[in-house]
């Protein structure tokens, strides 16, 4: 391919740490020029451990292929600078508290005074408006703050944090990459560019989807652990094996749970989970713990019952369905020549700068 679907554009990344530089990662990748504007200093990302070669791969991973221009934007000097890029960009990225790219004289309505086209996204915790707007905030707060940790935030006196940032990726770059990649669509018709506001706390409800159907329909919202996919269902379950691995099933739909209880020999009186899920569920488990996962994985690639082994991700980045399918096989070189495997992002192949 020799033109990428956003060649040609141009982004100005003003964001830190991860929700807007994977946004910007992701339109790179298709192509725009992007260039990340930083303080003198770098951003914090850039100090995230592991250092390599005296850069941070954290930093690297989300900084693919983006230019690297250092401004102090309360400088006059600097933000002369960079008013040759605001006029021709076609989208801006930015991740401060609300305000203060106005205070900067970097609002949108400065910009879109000296360039109309321009596509202004703007990324926060709790969004541009309302009570909270200014409320300081991580991934954990947001997820927190909408109910959907309460969902399943495991045993009280042993809580535990969800392994994926939600809130920064599903919550802040997809949407962000969603809305602009909308903006442009309707750019090409109008003419001119748009304002974007994403909270990162807004898709939060949409992760709820199925606690929002039942609260809604019966006037009762699940308690932590009630939902079938979190912890409710034999069928959607996490079993210890005997060597301390994990089973993970999601045997849900009839067929794949009789597959299921057949394959480990479950008795006829347990089949029936709607009778008492709890006596099935622990039933499942003292056979599941009776062996290993080696032992358990064979019968389960047999029965074909939406039943794994789960894999540390050490060994999952070697699986040969992942080596095919080429998610590693991009790669960043730093500046000492070192290099190592570029993050997989969600851009088709045939998309994807090389």
């Amino acid at each position: 391919m020799t033109t990428q679907p956003l060649s040609g554009l141009l982004v100005l990344d003003f964001s830190t740490l991860l929700p807007g530089p994977l946004a910007a990662l992701m339109l790179a990748e298709a192509g725009a020029e992007v260039i990340k504007i930083e303080r003198p200093g770098g951003e914090d990302m850039r100090r995230f451990p592991p250092i390599i070669d005296g850069e941070s791969a954290a930093f690297a991973l989300l900084n693919r292929g983006k230019k690297i221009l250092t401004l102090d934007l309360k400088a006059d000097a600097d933000r002369a600078t960079l008013q040759p890029l605001l006029a021709r960009a076609d989208i801006l990225i930015e991740q401060f508290r609300p305000g203060v790219m106005a205070r900067l004289g970097l609002g949108y309505d400065d910009l879109r005074a000296i360039n109309p086209k321009l596509i202004y996204c703007s990324i926060s915790g709790y969004g541009q408006s309302g009570p909270r707007a200014d409320e300081a905030g991580h991934d954990v707060n947001y997820i927190g703050a909408t109910g959907l940790l309460d969902l399943q935030p495991g045993p009280i006196d042993g809580p535990v944090l969800p392994p994926l940032l939600a809130a920064d990726i599903g919550g802040g770059s997809f949407p962000a990459m969603i809305n602009i990649l909308l903006a442009l669509r309707a750019r090409d018709r109008s003419g001119q560019g748009a304002f974007i506001d994403i909270a990162m706390t807004d898709t939060m409800f949409t992760f709820a989807w199925y606690a929002l159907a039942i609260g809604t329909a019966s006037g009762r919202f699940p308690k932590p652990g009630e939902l079938p996919l979190v912890g409710g269902s034999p069928r959607y379950q996490l079993y210890p094996t005997k060597d301390g691995r994990i089973v993970a099933c999601g045997a849900l739909e009839q067929k794949f749970w009789l597959a299921f209880t057949a394959a480990i020999g479950l008795s006829a009186e347990f089949i029936d989970d709607r009778r008492d899920a709890n006596a099935t569920r622990g039933a499942i488990a003292k056979l599941i713990v009776a062996r290993t996962a080696d032992e358990w994985r064979p019968i389960f690639a047999r029965a074909d019952c939406c039943v794994t082994i789960v894999t540390p991700l050490e060994e999952a980045i070697r699986d040969p369905h992942f080596v095919e399918r080429g998610l590693f096989a991009h790669t960043i070189k730093n500046a000492p020549g070192k290099t190592i495997p570029a993050l997989p992002v969600p851009i088709d192949p045939q998309f994807r700068a090389k």
